[in-house]
């Protein structure tokens, strides 16, 4: 084998259950893990294999998630080069390799960031990702994931780090399975208010999955 090749779990179709592109249906591409069965993949090989599914059934967009699949930035542009699918493509991460994201301007529609805390430097990181995206042109979006123990005060601020890194930030927020967000749910509306005092794009979701 030559040039960049990559291990996916699967490529399959499934409906996006988180973020502003939340219910769409996306042909998934999985990194797998160190424990995961897999497939290994040239970049040509996995654009002809994108190409044949997307040619035999209908999704929104192509979803690239599973283990950091930032960390396969060189194999995802080499396979752009081959052949760009017909549908936007997005990237869920972490925001932990915001270096990544220029080689991929081409190929990627929507950077989806999921930061693993809402503190320190993770979160740092996924910042610096949401402003990389902007500055490339791309649709950026950071997803919340409103635990029992997460605070609406340490939500807020992460809302406020949001703007400043970006005004273009589609922010999607989470509320933990079985806090699920009513019109009259007082603590959820009262935090959308002052949340949108802070940010143009702030939106309320339950989860599909949860």
């Amino acid at each position: 084998m030559t040039g960049p090749t990559a291990a996916l779990s699967g490529l399959s179709g499934w409906v996006q259950p988180r973020g502003p592109w939340m219910g769409r249906r996306q042909l998934v591409a999985r990194f797998a893990g160190e424990a995961e069965t897999a497939t290994l993949y040239t970049a040509s090989a996995f654009a002809g294999e994108l190409e044949r599914i997307l040619a035999r059934s209908r999704f929104h967009s192509v979803a690239l998630t599973g283990r950091d699949p930032l960390g396969q930035a060189a194999f995802l542009a080499a396979a752009a080069q081959v052949k760009r699918p017909p549908l936007p493509m997005m990237v869920e991460t972490d925001g932990q390799r915001p270096e990544a994201l220029p080689g991929l301007r081409d190929a990627i529609r929507m950077v989806q960031v999921a930061p693993p805390a809402s503190s320190g430097a993770p979160l740092e990181r996924a910042l610096e990702s949401l402003a990389v995206a902007a500055q490339l042109g791309s649709e950026h979006a950071l997803v919340l994931a409103a635990g029992a123990r997460e605070s609406d005060g340490a939500l807020l601020r992460v809302v406020e780090q949001a703007h400043r890194a970006s005004a273009g930030t589609m922010i999607v927020v989470h509320p933990a399975p079985g806090d699920i967000a009513t019109p009259r749910d007082r603590r959820w509306t009262d935090f959308l208010e002052r949340a949108s005092a802070l940010h143009d794009d702030v939106r309320l979701l339950p989860i599909l999955d949860g």
